[in-house]
């Protein structure tokens, strides 16, 4: 019976079931889930097909049990480092490289 390894993560993870809008350099836009996410990454399923290294861009809402405030909305630019396709869903995990915080202002000019 194989053991399970410790977590060696230093940060924290959420786990948080969140609607991400990801937006890839060669496909379509797409909206997916989130299965946790911490200040320096996320994991996500996603349905269209990723390759590790490949870069991403992102938008999520942080909700209010989140923030403590409002709802906020962070558009994130990020690398894949894992793509688990071995169940069901396609998992990808991706490294934050950076965020912005996005006002509704500006989300709803953006389109």
């Amino acid at each position: 019976m194989a053991r399970r390894q410790p977590d060696k993560r230093s940060i924290r993870r959420f786990p948080l079931d969140l609607p991400l809008s990801v937006k890839y350099p060669s496909a379509e836009a797409e909206v997916c889930q989130t299965r946790d996410v911490s200040s320096r990454g996320v994991f996500f399923y996603a349905g269209t097909d990723l390759l590790q290294g490949s870069a991403i861009e992102f938008v999520m809402t942080l909700p209010m049990e989140i923030t403590g405030a409002n709802p906020l909305r962070v558009q994130c630019r990020g690398r894949v480092v894992r793509v688990d396709a071995s169940g069901k869903r396609r998992g990808v995990a991706v490294k934050i490289e950076k965020y912005d915080f996005v006002s509704e202002e500006k989300a709803a000019s953006r389109g």
